[in-house]
């Protein structure tokens, strides 16, 4: 299901902000960006291909490895973990839960001193309870970074500290957010804990707007002095009568810990007030029924594989109209989710994205009589 929904979001087509009539904000950071993880739509960006030193927003793609390894039984929240040397003398100067080669750990704990308290140790003794060394663990993380299709990123430890093989952007960095949501969304709670309390010493979560704004729940800060602060921030609220909508900001190289949590506040309201997430299509729903030549049924239906939502500019929605194009004529045989055509949507005369169609159903041929008769019915045509 995951490959599909890829595969489908690799194919959707944003045509530029033919709709977007609503200035995007002045954000104070290198980059930023806001995606609506409901649609999978990017709302708006500054230089969102531009690379970046991702600092501790490294240990988003740390824990994302941990959670999988956990899922497929490979690590246990329960699990004691004995730290090593190389894990307690990381950076002394740098973020640490305080972990100690003479105190074996949990991994529960260190996953709350990896995402709650940003710990550099608790990143390295993560990476060794998961693969055994380091090395071997930022092989992992790479390969799921390439699974995810983050072109521009690469990392070169688990926790962030400054290397010049570790960098992002904020488009890969959206990407690897909404995945960490979407795939694991039980421990993704981990990151709206507030304050995690370790070897006595209780520390802080760094993310300011769990305290500001009760919407958001998650879902990482980072910062070193040539990265300058950086935080991506989630936020749920409620999305008309269709449920509630979940926006991801991140932003990238602000000058503190105060502008990066007032730009991503900003960043935030911006987009939910003013855009909507609109249903257009169930998953399975047949928007047409088109004739099927030389095949051993007369119709097929076609639509997509997943639900289609779109976020668009408030007042645009109504004025949304579909336009489809098929690749007729349609010959047997057609694959299920084979793409038969093209959906437009069209705001204002101009198209606002392009949807691949597909089969909904198999198609067989027919008989060689219902192929003969067919072909000379096409002739004819």
């Amino acid at each position: 299901m995951k490959k599909l929904f890829a595969a489908f979001a690799a194919s959707l087509v944003m045509v530029s902000a033919s709709a977007q009539t609503v200035p995007a904000p002045a954000i104070a950071a290198k980059s930023w960006l806001l995606l609506d993880a409901t649609s999978g739509q990017v709302i708006a960006s500054q230089d969102q291909a531009a690379r970046i030193e991702p600092a501790s927003l490294t240990k988003i793609m740390t824990a994302y490895v941990s959670f999988a390894a956990i899922r497929d039984k490979r690590l246990a929240l329960n699990q004691m973990v004995t730290v090593s040397t190389r894990a307690w003398k990381v950076d002394n100067s740098s973020s640490k839960m305080f972990i100690d080669p003479a105190t074996p750990v949990s991994v529960n704990d260190l996953l709350h001193g990896l995402m709650v308290q940003s710990g550099n140790d608790a990143a390295v003794a993560l990476a060794e309870a998961v693969a055994g060394d380091e090395g071997t663990f930022v092989t992992l993380m790479n390969r799921e970074a390439q699974r995810m299709g983050l072109k521009n990123t690469r990392f070169a430890n688990p926790h962030g500290l400054p290397d010049a093989n570790n960098y992002s952007t904020a488009q890969d960095l959206a990407t690897l957010a909404a995945a960490v949501i979407r795939d694991f969304p039980e421990f993704y709670k981990i990151d709206s804990v507030k304050q995690f309390t370790y070897n006595k010493i209780t520390q802080q979560n760094r993310n300011r707007l769990l305290w500001l704004d009760p919407t958001v729940d998650g879902m990482k800060t980072g910062h070193t002095n040539s990265s300058g602060y950086s935080m991506i921030a989630s936020a749920r609220r409620p999305n008309g009568t269709t449920g509630q909508r979940r926006l991801i900001s991140v932003v990238l190289g602000t000058s503190s810990d105060a502008v990066r949590t007032q730009e991503s506040q900003k960043l935030l309201n911006w987009g939910f007030q003013n855009f909507d997430t609109v249903k257009l299509y169930a998953k399975g729903q047949a928007i047409s029924t088109p004739e099927v030549w030389k095949g051993s049924q007369s119709t097929v239906k076609i639509g997509f594989t997943r639900d289609v939502l779109v976020t668009v500019p408030k007042g645009v929605a109504g004025k949304l109209k579909p336009v489809l194009e098929r690749k007729d004529p349609l010959v047997a045989p057609l694959a299920l989710n084979g793409q038969v055509g093209t959906l437009k949507m069209m705001a204002d005369g101009k198209p606002l994205l392009v949807l691949p169609v597909v089969a909904l159903e198999e198609v067989g041929e027919a008989s060689i009589f219902g192929r003969a008769w067919d072909s000379m019915r096409l002739w004819l045509k």
